[in-house]
């Protein structure tokens, strides 16, 4: 029967029962080598300790954002969203002695800033004139123009206006606004293509267009219109079945949609 070797094969004293020992660490702090003693878990045999510790391929999941970014650079940040500039108020603009006034003014009249304006402005600039509203049958188109309350119509008898019996006053761009149904609107040209005959998708109703006389401006049919804002109509007939001698001898009709 073999003995049991003794010495250095034995196993040494102290050594815990997982394989790990800490003799190695006291021996080096007793020889005075000035080597620092390892931390619990990273003593080889992979004890209790070392088995807290998480994987170092182990990674936190990362957003996408982050994943693009190279190693060892931090993810770019992410775009800010774009703000729109803000109203001045008041006490923005110098309104020097007048500041007190426009400050009651708009607290009288229950209005920001810009509407405040907006009601002088509109005023002042359309003085004589007046807000008409209208739009289709369906109510899909809506607009607003100024213009006077006595109204001034032309009855042409083009092929396409005495078919539809296009009857219109003119008006500049600048005093028209659609409020509502441009993807509602569609437009029908022929000829010069220069006058835009535009209708209701789905009520088929012509309620403004751009004429041929006057292409940077609006004719709008007065029978569109909401009731209340119109006081007087009348009525020019103009011969547009002969198109280019009319324009020529008319005196107004093609300065109407100037300012």
């Amino acid at each position: 029967m073999r003995r049991a070797r003794s010495g250095a094969a034995a196993k040494p004293l102290g050594q815990n029962r997982s394989g790990s020992s800490r003799a190695p660490a006291v021996a080096a702090s007793a020889s005075g080598t000035g080597r620092a003693r390892r931390p619990a878990g990273q003593a080889g045999g992979g004890g209790r300790a070392a088995a807290r510790q998480p994987s170092a391929k182990r990674q936190s999941p990362s957003s996408p954002r982050a994943q693009e970014a190279g190693p060892g650079e931090p993810p770019p940040e992410p775009p800010l969203p774009p703000t729109a500039p803000a109203a001045p108020s008041a006490s923005e603009l110098d309104l020097g002695e007048q500041r007190e006034r426009w400050e009651t003014f708009q607290k009288r009249q229950r209005l920001s800033f810009e509407g405040a304006a907006k009601l002088l402005l509109d005023t002042y600039e359309y003085q004589g004139l007046v807000k008409h509203t209208g739009g289709c049958h369906c109510g899909a188109v809506r607009f607003e123009v100024w213009a006077s309350a006595d109204l001034h119509i032309f009855d042409c008898n083009c092929s396409i206006c005495k078919k539809k019996q296009n009857r219109h006053f003119i008006v500049p761009a600048s005093r028209f606004k659609l409020l509502k149904g441009a993807d509602s609107i569609t437009t029908y040209t022929f000829n010069t293509h220069k006058a835009q005959h535009t209708f209701c998708k789905r009520c088929g109703v012509q309620s403004f267009y751009s004429p041929r006389s006057n292409p940077g401006g609006f004719g709008i049919a007065p029978h569109c219109l909401d009731e209340g804002t119109v006081r007087s109509v009348v009525v020019e007939e103009f011969n547009g079945s002969d198109w280019e001698k009319a324009m020529k001898e008319h005196k107004t009709i093609k300065n109407m949609s100037k300012e």
